[in-house]
């Protein structure tokens, strides 16, 4: 197929797509709109009531439901899964109203979203061990949970932001962990070792911490390097890994 004729095939499909969304949204006034995507998203209908807001928010951009109908689109992308979408929107509304009210819901729902970008429904289902996955996404929440505990102490969320920040922080030190024994059985010792000690000063307080001291034990052994040796297993002594995966 000539790449003129996939052109205007492509197109055509955009154009359909359009007049079918302009068909799902009847053009009714806008309080009415509102209405019914306020009852969807009530039912749990997230589709529907994205297709309802993003109506309002192309139709009536600067209207009286402006500000709301995003904070709603923000919701109800994060409940769809639509994660770009939703982050996208959040700048947007973040830049558009940087001294809004409800900021700190704004915040604390960038958070979510970033850490529901850590998760993969395949991973959940066969419930495989992600700890060496990118942790990209769960800095990203772990740093949006931080400044809404600073920004907004006193907020409804900020205990809820505080608990989350714990499995974060437990979140990358198992990447760390995993990014050691990685070196290890490359037997890159001295990266191995670098990423130990970068570990135990990041997240002394967690599991992996106390995990990564045989794996650096063991890099200092192959490196025949006596005092790294005499203190990793003072270390190994006075920080025993525990049964209790939370801390």
């Amino acid at each position: 197929m000539k790449l003129h004729t996939l052109s205007g095939l492509l197109a055509l499909s955009l154009l359909v797509g359009c007049e079918s969304t302009e068909q799902i949204v009847p053009d009714v006034p806008p309080a009415e709109l509102y209405n019914d995507a306020q009852n969807q998203l009530q039912a749990g209908n997230w589709l529907t009531a994205i297709e309802k807001l993003e109506a309002l928010d192309s139709r009536y951009p600067f209207g009286a439901y402006s500000e709301q109908v995003q904070l709603d689109l923000i919701y109800a992308y994060y409940k769809n899964d639509d994660l770009p979408l939703g982050l996208a929107t959040i700048a947007r509304f973040m830049r558009l109203n940087p001294t809004h009210d409800k900021m700190d819901w704004v915040l604390y729902m960038r958070g979510l979203t970033h850490m529901s970008q850590d998760r993969n429904f395949m991973h959940d289902i066969f419930n495989t061990n992600r700890a060496d996955r990118d942790p990209e996404p769960v800095r990203k929440a772990f740093d949006d949970f931080k400044k809404l505990l600073q920004r907004y102490p006193n907020s409804p969320y900020a205990e809820d932001a505080q608990s989350r920040m714990v499995a974060l922080k437990n979140r990358l030190a198992d990447y760390d962990l995993a990014t050691a024994d990685f070196y290890l059985r490359r037997e890159a010792w001295i990266a191995a070792i670098n990423r130990c000690q970068e570990l135990q000063k990041s997240f002394p307080d967690t599991q992996a911490a106390r995990k990564c001291l045989p794996i650096q034990l063991s890099a200092y052994q192959a490196l025949n390097l006596a005092e790294g040796i005499e203190r990793t297993e003072a270390l190994i002594q006075l920080n025993p890994v525990t049964r209790d995966t939370n801390n």
